[in-house]
């Protein structure tokens, strides 16, 4: 991964190294920023390779951004990239399709290499994650997909699948079991059923769709282990789709519904008892959702290969 910070640079130096090095040099864009501003400006950001695209998780002050013409002839991305907005909120300008805004949580794509400007709303600045998916990388291109200049997604149910999708695919680094290829072609393919170039019901479609509703599944059993009354039946009701269906996104996954929530619930006691010291066992065990503490201490030991006690202890003497 590369990280970078405008703190490695001395203060009057901060804003101009971000426009010539890292925007320009790195981004292909053009930065812009008032002159009697620049001696306040932060920005910071991580790039990471994870399936074949680049994901940029970014942060900064207030600034304009262009992606014009002479920038795309310099630097020709011939990608597509699929931004998901963590921030107050951006502003997308010079465009065929005219000016739009993208706010919290919500998604937008586009071909890299179609002009656009782009300014956050609040005052707080920049705050999003880019995933820019090359084309070369995208079975079965289509022209159109060079012809996507920036617009939101429209369909709202898209949006959580998009998001799942995202959430995984920035843990999958960390995550073994998470595969990134499959998660970054399955946001390619969304990108191109919200804009019709693909069909939901086609094979790549319904492969992206499967992806993602697995990813939204794993999503939601994270969000709802506490309950000991999780079950296929809870989660299958959130994702309206079926009990079978649900099951059959498993199938092609390495574990189980149920193995996922076990695997999930010792995980989380696991950080428990590392950052609680304090806590009694029986109080996490009853929080990440076991049924009882007996079965707790079975399944943990069988797991590995340690009470949950002498997991405690070897974490608190820093092994």
């Amino acid at each position: 991964m590369l990280r970078w910070c405008t703190d490695e640079v001395e203060p009057h130096e901060r804003f101009d190294y971000w426009r010539e090095v890292r925007s320009k040099g790195l981004f292909g864009v053009t930065a812009e920023l008032e002159r009697e501003r620049r001696a306040d400006f932060f920005g910071e950001f991580s790039l990471r390779q994870l399936g074949g695209a680049g994901l940029v998780e970014l942060k900064a002050s207030p600034y304009a951004v262009e992606r014009s013409t002479s920038d795309i002839a310099n630097a020709p991305g011939d990608a597509i990239c699929v931004y998901q907005q963590l921030g107050s909120g951006g502003w997308f300008g010079g465009l065929r399709g005219g000016d739009f805004s993208i706010a919290n949580g919500s998604f937008a794509t586009s071909h890299t290499d179609l002009p656009y400007r782009t300014a956050p709303l609040g005052a707080e600045g920049f705050h999003l994650r880019i995933l820019k998916i090359p084309m070369s990388s995208i079975p079965a291109q289509d022209k159109r997909m060079r012809e996507l200049a920036p617009r939101t997604f429209g369909d709202p149910t898209l949006a959580p699948l998009l998001g799942a999708c995202f959430a995984d695919l920035n843990e999958a680094a960390d995550d073994v079991a998470l595969d990134a290829t499959s998660l970054v072609q399955a946001l390619a393919h969304l990108v191109q059923i919200e804009r019709g170039i693909v069909r939901p019901g086609s094979r790549r479609g319904q492969a992206a769709l499967r992806t993602a509703r697995l990813s939204q599944a794993r999503r939601l059993i994270a969000r709802h282990l506490q309950d000991p009354h999780l079950a296929p039946t809870m989660v299958a009701d959130l994702l309206e789709v079926s009990v079978r269906h649900l099951h059959m996104l498993f199938e092609t996954a390495e574990k189980s519904f149920s193995q996922t929530v076990t695997d999930e619930r010792l995980k989380q006691s696991r950080r428990l008892l590392r950052e609680a010291p304090e806590r009694l066992i029986a109080d996490i065990a009853a929080s990440c959702g076991f049924e009882s503490l007996a079965t707790y201490y079975r399944v943990f030991s069988a797991a590995y290969g340690m009470a949950p006690g002498d997991f405690r202890a070897q974490a608190s003497d820093g092994h």
